[in-house]
C-alpha cells in the first residue's frame, strides 16, 4: 500500500480541525462513516470549549488504495513545541490560510518550521465562501511570505487548492459552484507529497515525537519508523544523553481513521504508536540491538515565562479540592513533564513551591486549568519572564505583536504599548480598521491583553509571536494597579459592597465567603485600600434591618483564570481550586504587608 504523511499547519482559527473533519468524512476509511458532529479531532474538553487545538493529533485515511497519515497541529505559538516535533513525522504539509485575512503571525511561525525541515507544501486557501474573501490577494501575500522565509525554488513553486472546509468542498479554481467534494485535495496530496523513503531491509531506527499515557498499556510513544521494519520484541533504546539500554516492546499500533489498531509489524515510513518502555521520552531513538544507531536529538526551544506553583495557604485551604499537598502537586507536574517537552519544573524558594516555566501565559494557564479540573488546589504567582546572561549582557525575550483595532481606539492602544517599551514597525488603515505591528519585550505583554480587550470594547484582535532574546530595555512605565482588600473574614453583603463599589470595580457580589487579605476589587487609584464588605446595617428602634438598602449594586466583574493571572501584581497570588478562583495578597495581614513593604 502507498503511504503519505502530512501535517496540517495554520494560524489559530483558520479551520485546520474543520478541514480534517471533511477529509475524514469523505475518505474510504471503514470506521469514519458513522462519525457525526464537528471538530472530531479536538477530543479534549478544554479544546472544544475554547475552539482551539492544544495537542497535536493523528488520524489516517484511505483514498484509492493510498493510506494518508494526517497530523492536526496547534495554531498558537505557545504550543509551538508540538509543531516543531511533528515536522519530524511527516514528508509534507498542507498550509491553511484564511481567504480574507491572509497569512497571520502564527502562519509565519508554523511555515518557518515546515520550510526548515525541507518539506513540500500545498497551499490551501480556506473559507472562500466568506462574503469578503479575496483569494488572489491572499495568494500574493503567501508567496511573499515564502520568499521572506527563504524557501527554495522547489518550495516556492507550490500547488494551490481553494476550499470551504465547512461545506466539505475543494477545487483548483476559486469558484464554489464547480466544487462538489474534497477529492481534488486528496489527489493533489498523492501527486505532490513524496512517499516516505522506505528502506525496510536496513537496521531498525524509530524516532520518538510524542508521548502519552494509557491506563492499560502504560506509557505510549508516538514516532516514525525511519528505517527497517518495526515489530514487538527486543530493541535497543538510546536516550537523549546517548545512553543505550535493552528494552522490550509489548505492542506496535498504527492509525486507522481515529483509532489505533495493533499490528505484527510496521514498515519504514509508517507513523506508529507503541508501548513497553516506561521511561521513554521525546527525541529519543529505538534501534536494532545488534547495530544501534542514534538519530539526531531534537532541539526544543527554551521556555520564556515562569510562574511559582505552591500549596494553597489561604484560610479556605483544603475545603474545595481533593489534592492539596506538595506531594500531590509534585507528582502531577512530573506527569505533565512526560508529555510536554516545552515545560520545565524546578524546586522553588521553599519546600512547598515549584518554579514552572513554559512557552507563554496561555501554555501555563491551560496546565493550571487542567489541574484545577482534576481536583487540585493550589496558589500561583504572577507570570514573569526568564532573563538570560549572554556575554555578560542581560537579555530578555521579545515578541512581535500584530493588532487589529477599530480606528477610533488606535490612539489609546499605541499610547499603552509605548509606555510598555513597544516599538511600532508598521501601521495601516483599511475600511476603518487600523492594523498595527509592534516589537515589544514579553514583560510588556504580561497583563496587557485584558486591558486591550477593555480599551477596544472587545472588538480588537491581538496576535503575538516569539522573536527571540534581545538586550534588556530597562524598567517599564508604570503598569501598577491598586486593589480593594477585604478587611475581615466573613460573608459579603449588599450594605458593605455599596460603600466599596464607590471606590472602584468589584470582583464579587453579595453572599460570597471572603477572608482578610483577599482582593475583592480593583481600586480606581493606583494604591491598595482596605474595605469592609461584611459590614451590616445596624438595627435601630426606628427601622427594620432591610430598610434603606434599595440602592442597586453594579454587576461585579467575574474574573476568569486568565484574567486573574494577568491582573495580579507582584505582591499578589491567585488561589485556584476546583470551585473558585480568588485573588489574594501574598501577606494576608496588614501588619505583615507593612513589615515586608
Amino acid at each position: 500500500m502507498e503511504l503519505r504523511n502530512i501535517a496540517i499547519i495554520a494560524h489559530v482559527d483558520h479551520g485546520k480541525t474543520t478541514l480534517v473533519d471533511s477529509l475524514l468524512k469523505q475518505s474510504e476509511t471503514a470506521n469514519v462513516n458513522n462519525m457525526v458532529g464537528e471538530t472530531i479531532m479536538d477530543s479534549n474538553p478544554l479544546e472544544r470549549e475554547r475552539g482551539i487545538t492544544i495537542l497535536a493529533k493523528n488520524a489516517a485515511i484511505n483514498f484509492h488504495g493510498t493510506k494518508i497519515n494526517i497530523v492536526d497541529t496547534p495554531g498558537h505559538a505557545d504550543f509551538g513545541g508540538e509543531v516543531e516535533r511533528i515536522m519530524n513525522l511527516v514528508d509534507g504539509c498542507l498550509l491553511l490560510v484564511d481567504a480574507k485575512e491572509g497569512p497571520m503571525p502564527q502562519t509565519r511561525f508554523v511555515l518557518k518550521k515546515a520550510l526548515e525541515a525541507g518539506h513540500r507544501i500545498i497551499l490551501v486557501i480556506n473559507k472562500i465562501d466568506k462574503p469578503d474573501a479575496r483569494p488572489d490577494w491572499v495568494l500574493d501575500q503567501t508567496f511573499d511570505l515564502f520568499v521572506a522565509l527563504g524557501a527554495n525554488d522547489h518550495q516556492t513553486d507550490f500547488p494551490v487548492i481553494y476550499a470551504s472546509a465547512k461545506q466539505g468542498k475543494a477545487g483548483l479554481e476559486p469558484n464554489l459552484e464547480t466544487m462538489s467534494n474534497v477529492h481534488p485535495l486528496f489527489e493533489t496530496v498523492i501527486k505532490e507529497i513524496p512517499a516516505p523513503i522506505s528502506d525496510t531491509q536496513g537496521s531498525l531506527q524509530v524516532s520518538i515525537a510524542n508521548v502519552s499515557y494509557d491506563n492499560y498499556k502504560g506509557k505510549t510513544a508516538l514516532g516514525r519508523v525511519v528505517r527497517g521494519t518495526f515489530k514487538p520484541g527486543q530493541v535497543a533504546w538510546i536516550n537523549r544523553d546517548g545512553k543505550q539500554t535493552l528494552a522490550k516492546i509489548t505492542s506496535v499500533m498504527v492509525f486507522d481513521g481515529m483509532k489505533k489498531i495493533e499490528v505484527t509489524e510496521a514498515p519504514a515510513g509508517e507513523i506508529v504508536a507503541f508501548s513497553g518502555i516506561e521511561g521513554i521520552n521525546i527525541g529519543e531513538t529505538i534501534t536494532d540491538p545488534l547495530n544501534p544507531e542514534a538519530l539526531p536529538v531534537m532541539k526544543i526551544e527554551e521556555p520564556t515565562v515562569k510562574m511559582t506553583f505552591g500549596v494553597n495557604t489561604s484560610p479556605f485551604a483544603g475545603q474545595e479540592g481533593q489534592f492539596t499537598t506538595t506531594r500531590n502537586i509534585k507528582e502531577r507536574l512530573e506527569r505533565e513533564l512526560q508529555n510536554d517537552v516545552a515545560l520545565k519544573v524546578e524546586p522553588g524558594t521553599s519546600a512547598e513551591n515549584f518554579t514552572v516555566s513554559g512557552r507563554g501565559e496561555l501554555h501555563l494557564s491551560i496546565l493550571i486549568e487542567n489541574m484545577r479540573r482534576e481536583g487540585f488546589e493550589m496558589q500561583v504567582s504572577r507570570p514573569q519572564v526568564i532573563f538570560k546572561e549572554v556575554d555578560g549582557q542581560k537579555q530578555e525575550p521579545f515578541e512581535e505583536v500584530t493588532l487589529e483595532v477599530p480606528e477610533g481606539y488606535s490612539g489609546t492602544v499605541i499610547q499603552k504599548l509605548g509606555t510598555r517599551k513597544g516599538e511600532m514597525k508598521d501601521m495601516r488603515v483599511e475600511n476603518g480598521v487600523t492594523t498595527l505591528e509592534f516589537v515589544i519585550p514579553t514583560r510588556g505583554l504580561i497583563g496587557f491583553r485584558n486591558e486591550f480587550m477593555m480599551d477596544t470594547r472587545g472588538q480588537g484582535i491581538i496576535n503575538s509571536l516569539f522573536l527571540g532574546y534581545r538586550p534588556y530595555v530597562g524598567e517599564l512605565g508604570s503598569t501598577n494597579h491598586g486593589s480593594l482588600i477585604s478587611f475581615e473574614t466573613g460573608e459579603s453583603n449588599t450594605y458593605g459592597l455599596q460603600a466599596a463599589q464607590e471606590r472602584g470595580q468589584l470582583f464579587i457580589g453579595p453572599g460570597i465567603a471572603v477572608y482578610e487579605g483577599m482582593v475583592i476589587g480593583k481600586n480606581a487609584k493606583p494604591e491598595d485600600l482596605m474595605v469592609n464588605v461584611c459590614k451590616e446595617k445596624k438595627l435601630s428602634n426606628m427601622r427594620s434591618k432591610g430598610d434603606g438598602v434599595a440602592v442597586g449594586l453594579d454587576t461585579p466583574r467575574v474574573m476568569t483564570l486568565e484574567e486573574s493571572l494577568e491582573y495580579v501584581g507582584d505582591d499578589e497570588l491567585v488561589e485556584v481550586t476546583p470551585k473558585n478562583i480568588r485573588i489574594r495578597k501574598t501577606f494576608l495581614k496588614e501588619y505583615e504587608r507593612k513589615r515586608n513593604g
